[in-house]
């Protein structure tokens, strides 16, 4: 059982490290995106990749589904535990994760953009973080899960359970790197019946927006073909210095990994040889 568990930590390291290896050079060219975009005003932001600093405001009525508190956009997971790590220390695998999708405001002092967050890595601190303890689990998470359709729910809810929200509230101060598109964009996807719907704002909730809908000097998503798309309450020089040990990680550590798991395999393979 010892040998089998060495194999295997060998043969992920051995794995992992060109992953690492190659995310290095995409967090390597994010960082240099971040240095070399300058931060924009918003009125006069060029239509392309952009960086835009500024405070959330809501364009729908949106709830949290776990705290039931008012903002712009959230995000929540469910995890399970998978074991324990180093010290006792739990260890916890997601099994659900869903966001809102919702479209807000990133406003300054010469105007506002609209932005949708589809696909965005949004780097928000836990709002709410609960666990539970087993044999059941509080009643707003109970009724999260059954509208998910969670079919495991009831086998989960027998054990531990963690629960996280995160949040982008009304006014929060946010850091946004993404791509640019005209307004008249938005206007043809903000208010057709689909959009509506999609994101759970009604045509009577949503007309106080309209005219703002309309003032919006353009409209930020992920582009087709960028490699990250950010929303964070982070300064930009907090991201750029993130993403810079990131990718030193990667490129150093990638390589050390995968050389580190293919000499255990090795060495494993001679001492088969001298025990036969």
């Amino acid at each position: 059982m010892h040998h089998l568990f060495d194999s295997l930590v060998a043969t992920g390291a051995t794995v992992a490290g060109p992953v690492l290896f190659f995310n290095g050079f995409r967090w390597l060219r994010v960082r240099r995106l971040l240095d070399d975009t300058p931060t924009s005003r918003v009125r006069s932001m060029a239509m392309g990749l952009v960086e835009l600093q500024g405070k959330v405001a809501e364009r729908s009525r949106v709830s949290a589904p776990f705290s039931g508190r008012p903002c712009a956009y959230w995000e929540v997971e469910i995890a399970v535990p998978s074991g324990r790590g180093r010290g006792g220390i739990p260890s916890w695998s997601t099994v659900h994760r869903n966001r809102s999708g919702h479209p807000f405001y990133l406003a300054d002092d010469t105007g506002s953009a609209l932005v949708y967050p589809q696909g965005a890595e949004c780097r928000l601190p836990f709002g709410v973080e609960e666990e539970t303890r087993g044999l059941g689990v509080p009643d707003v998470y109970q009724q999260y899960m059954e509208q998910q359709g969670l079919a495991l729910r009831s086998v989960w809810a027998l054990g531990p359970m963690r629960f996280r929200e995160r949040l982008l509230e009304e006014g929060a101060s946010v850091f946004v790197l993404g791509r640019a598109y005209p307004r008249a964009q938005s206007a043809t996807i903000s208010w057709d019946e689909e959009p509506l719907a999609a994101t759970g704002t009604d045509a009577a909730s949503a007309r106080p927006f309209a005219q703002r809908d309309h003032d919006v000097t353009g409209v930020v998503r992920r582009g087709p073909q960028d490699p990250v798309f950010v929303v964070s309450p982070r300064s930009e020089k907090s991201m750029a210095f993130e993403y810079g040990w990131k990718s030193l990680g990667g490129l150093a550590g990638g390589p050390a990994l995968a050389l580190f798991g293919m000499w255990c395999l090795i060495e494993m393979a001679k001492a088969q040889q001298l025990f036969r």
